[in-house]
């Protein structure tokens, strides 16, 4: 067994240890953006110009994020993988999420949306019936977090037009490489979720501008090494 098969088994013995700990050590992680944290340098923000210089804002209603059903809970769901040996699961107890992962990524995709676009999030009978809202619905269909090694995930999405139902469907695929330990799986996580905030950012945009359907041919395959 090598000094990397070594490495990964001595980590995940630690987390096992750490089971064993008091709830007080427990650590609790989140996806969402710090308060005041600036935009990606990529924001595109987007709105329309009505009347004497006043601008039309966007609103969007982003609805619970689906995922696997073993994901749906506070704690962190990670993979060790040793070369010639079976991928084996982990439910962390002692690393956890501010809330269940599910509704950690909807707050972290409604922020990053809102402060890429300038959109405002959508509060029933704020705007006008005439005036457009953008119904997201993200679904989380495949996902691997494996420590020391890479997160993976496969987002699909749909954008609909409240006003004439006109929308957008598309896909991400991607695998960012991570550091070792829960920190490099949390911050490679981070990553996967500002990437794929950003091409639902650009799909809103381009649907808002135009009434064509634009993102329903193609599909985002993301690889980085």
């Amino acid at each position: 067994m090598n000094a990397r098969a070594h490495g990964i088994i001595g980590a995940f013995a630690a987390l096992l240890m750490a089971g064993c700990a008091s709830v007080s050590e427990t650590r609790f992680y989140t996806l969402s953006a710090p308060s005041g944290a600036p935009a990606a340098k990529d924001t595109e923000r987007h709105s329309v110009e009505e009347g004497q210089g006043k601008h039309r804002p966007i609103f969007i209603e982003v609805m619970p994020v689906s995922v696997p059903e073993r994901l749906a809970r506070p704690q962190l769901v990670v993979r060790s993988q040793i070369s010639g040996q079976n991928t084996q699961l982990f439910i962390l107890e002692q690393d956890r999420w501010s809330s269940n992962f599910n509704y950690e990524l909807r707050d972290a995709f409604v922020t990053a949306i809102a402060n890429r676009t300038g959109a405002l999030n959508e509060t029933r009978g704020l705007h006008s019936p005439d005036q457009a809202a953008y119904r997201i619905a993200i679904e989380l269909g495949q996902f691997d977090a494996i420590v020391g090694e890479r997160v993976q995930a496969k987002f699909n999405w749909t954008i609909t037009r409240s006003t004439d139902g006109r929308g957008t469907a598309c896909y991400f695929a991607i695998s960012e490489p991570v550091d070792g330990g829960i920190q490099g799986v949390v911050k490679g996580i981070q990553r996967v979720v500002s990437s794929v905030a950003a091409d639902i950012s650009r799909s809103l945009v381009e649907l808002d501008a135009s009434n064509a359907t634009i993102c329903a041919p193609r599909g985002n395959v993301i690889e980085r090494y």
